[in-house]
């Protein structure tokens, strides 16, 4: 693998003046957490060096990070319904910010036939080609009688191999395990199969021919085939492969006004329930909130329920890559006899100088997900991504986000995003947030300005009896501070108690200005995302961040 340098804004040979203002930004973030130079630079130890670094005390103390910014669904001329090559993607990302992304092409037999082996090649040149970005490859798992997933390996001699092995074993549309309506004949089937493939990638792992890997389920309530209790199956298979799902889906241009029709919805989530669909999701499931899947975006909804039961279950966000807005690129001609299956890999686009049909953003163009991490490198992206230490943002919203939740008696740091913290039955302590406001336009040309700041807090419980259960009764908006018109850096203090059970906190923020009832009521979210009307959705007006959770243990 080429020698991997550190991105402009974290390399001290390159000169501040060579920076732009979000660079710049960047660079000051990772110089106060003490980060800078060699304390970043790429290492064989990456993932060890994160690990031994998170020392904890009595309640907690978790290392100051560095974020790195992120796409793991992007596609190329390896996926049969793509356009575009490894080139072009990379130097995209690498105009709109990206440090890490993930070449995650569809499954197919062209692709594991031919595809897979001729892509590695282009992702060895692109790594080349960019050697301040950090290149993955992937694969869109069709899961069996569920939707899609990113599947990514850490980069090894097997990272190829494992990827083919796994979809031509597994792959619900390589095998014909689509089914999954309730009831049908080979549902159970094919559900066991989506957890046996989960646990053999564990396997993989486990026994070091892969140094990592990784599973994030893909627009999850896209077609609300992944049902509740599926997709607590796959998390309970291996937890710490199968660590999430998108918070919110690419295609975030779909509906923007008077580009691809009246009917078009943020997301591409213009779909009805169907005989695949599981029963319990109400139809409003099917359309995003803020550009947000309703698993997400619904507080107390299908994503709190899960952490309500204890555990870490991250999000991420990304541009899902085939057809960019506005783009005036087509696909090439195929010669004569050739075709996806036969060669696994499209023909290289034309330029055509008129813009074609298209509902994505580039890499980092809208979607952004930032990983905490402590050291520089792949392996550090994905153990970052393990732990939890995520937040997402749409528009580049936000510059920077550090999260801290601190006993009021430790002087400690405190533990941040994914961690746990442990406290007895009515400590006092503190939520710690830091912002970093936008520091530049966005690609869109505006200077995003943060509006306001929600805390959700949700009791924890356990694990849940029904699971298809989709609801946390005890979790809500508890909090909402209004930062319009802040600046720079700051930190809002929030105070909190532990009660007498368990809790977790996460975060929410927006621009202010789409609001309204969340799903399951004012009372729940009173200023939450809302849908857009249909083919009415600018996404540049109505933009959002999340973060994953803190967790309070209460010992009593």
């Amino acid at each position: 693998m080429t020698e991997q340098q550190l991105p402009s804004w974290a390399d001290p040979a390159v000169s501040p003046a060579d920076l732009d203002a979000q660079g710049v930004s960047r660079r000051g973030l990772l110089r106060r957490a003490g980060l800078f130079g060699a304390a970043f630079a790429l290492g064989s130890a990456a993932t060890p060096a994160l690990a031994a670094s998170r020392k904890r005390g009595p309640g907690g103390d978790d290392p100051h990070l560095a974020y790195l910014v992120g796409d793991h669904h992007v596609h190329s001329v390896y996926s049969h319904d793509a356009k575009y090559t490894f080139s072009q993607q990379a130097r995209a990302a690498a105009e709109y910010g990206l440090d890490w992304m993930v070449f995650n092409e569809h499954s197919n037999f062209g692709h594991a036939n031919h595809g897979a082996q001729l892509e590695h090649a282009e992702i060895v040149k692109a790594r080349a080609e960019n050697p301040r970005q950090l290149i993955f490859q992937g694969l869109e798992w069709y899961i069996p009688a569920a939707e899609h997933c990113t599947v990514f390996a850490a980069p090894g001699p097997h990272e190829t191999d494992l990827l083919t092995r796994f979809e031509l074993a597994y792959d619900g549309k390589l095998l014909g395990y689509t089914e999954g309506s309730a009831g049908a004949a080979d549902t159970a089937r094919n559900e066991a199969h989506a957890v046996k493939a989960i646990k053999w990638l564990a396997e993989q792992r486990r026994s070091g021919y892969v140094d990592d890997v990784l599973v994030i389920a893909n627009h999850p309530l896209r077609l609300g085939i992944d049902s509740p209790h599926e997709l607590r199956n796959w998390r309970d298979a291996a937890p710490e492969i199968m660590i999430g799902m998108e918070g919110a889906p690419g295609a975030q241009g779909a509906a923007i006004p008077g580009w691809r029709g009246a009917t078009s919805i943020r997301g591409e989530y213009e779909n009805k329930p169907s005989a695949q669909s599981w029963a319990g999701y109400p139809t409003e499931a099917y359309v995003t909130y803020g550009g947000f899947d309703w698993a997400t975006a619904t507080v107390g909804g299908l994503w709190d329920s899960m952490l309500a039961e204890g555990g870490l279950y991250s999000i991420t966000t990304n541009s899902d890559n085939h057809r960019t807005v506005f783009d005036t690129w087509k696909n090439g001609d195929w010669p004569a006899g050739q075709n996806f299956d036969t060669t696994g890999k499209l023909p290289d686009p034309v330029n055509t100088d008129t813009p074609q049909p298209g509902s994505d953003f580039w890499p980092g163009e809208f979607s952004r997900t930032h990983v905490g991490v402590t050291r520089y490198g792949y392996r550090s992206v994905m153990a970052g991504l393990r732990a939890g230490r995520v937040w997402v943002d749409h528009g580049h919203l936000l510059d920077g986000l550090d999260v801290r939740v601190k006993r009021d008696c430790d002087p400690g740091r405190g533990v941040t995003l994914g961690g746990r913290l442990r406290v007895r039955k009515g400590e006092k302590l503190t939520l710690y947030v830091t912002v970093t406001s936008a520091s530049r336009p966005n690609p869109r040309g505006i200077l995003p300005e943060l509006a306001h700041v929600d805390v959700i807090r949700g009791a924890v419980r356990g694990l849940v009896a029904d699971r298809d259960g989709w609801r946390a009764p005890d979790t809500r908006v508890v909090q909402t501070r209004d930062v319009s018109g802040r600046k720079g850096t700051y930190t809002l203090r929030i105070p909190l108690t532990a009660g007498d059970e368990s809790f977790y906190v996460r975060l929410r923020g927006s621009d202010g200005n789409r609001h309204g009832a969340g799903y399951l009521g004012a009372a729940v979210d009173p200023h939450g995302p809302i849908p857009h009307a249909p083919g009415d959705g600018d996404p540049w007006a109505d933009t959002w961040f999340y973060s994953n959770p803190v967790f309070v243990d209460v010992t009593g």
